[in-house]
């Protein structure tokens, strides 16, 4: 019994000890509404970010949290749906990491992660990477140096 309640106790420390007490993300928006979706299932997007930090920087993520976690990725997928390269170009995407605990009441455990995606098109010397938050909301734009997909 001693064993089992020691173990709990270090998992328990370990667990929240990874998770800061204070979010760092500086662009939640509790009263963002989710973005219309086009005949094709994707966000409707109509403005591309002005600030360089948002979508690169883990403080300034992608905030697509308007679905419950475990559906939210879906909003992936209608998010990078939207979005092309600067003259148009199709993207391909994929996640590649995740990072940076942060408190949440959004999620049972009290805690959410960020997501990073590495975004290529043709043309483009290397792949950006971009921070994905399914747990908060926000206003969804396009990250600077990215284009808006024309959908017919």
């Amino acid at each position: 019994m001693k064993k089992y309640l020691l173990l709990s106790c270090l998992a328990l420390a370990l667990t929240t000890s990874c998770v800061s007490t204070k979010s760092t993300i500086r662009n939640i928006d509790d009263t963002a509404p989710m973005p219309s979706l086009s005949k094709e299932k994707t966000f409707i997007i109509t403005e591309i970010a002005g600030d360089r930090k948002y979508g690169y920087d883990q403080d300034y993520p992608v905030n697509l949290g308007f679905l419950p976690i475990q559906t939210a990725e879906i909003n992936v997928k209608r998010y990078f749906g939207a979005l092309s390269g600067p003259k148009g170009e199709k993207l391909a995407y994929e996640r590649v990491d995740s990072c940076c605990p942060f408190p949440s009441a959004k999620n049972e455990m009290g805690a959410g992660i960020i997501d990073i995606y590495e975004v290529k098109w043709e043309g483009l010397k290397e792949p950006v990477r971009i921070h994905i938050n399914l747990y908060e909301k926000g206003k969804v734009m396009a990250p600077a140096g990215f284009g808006i997909r024309v959908i017919p």
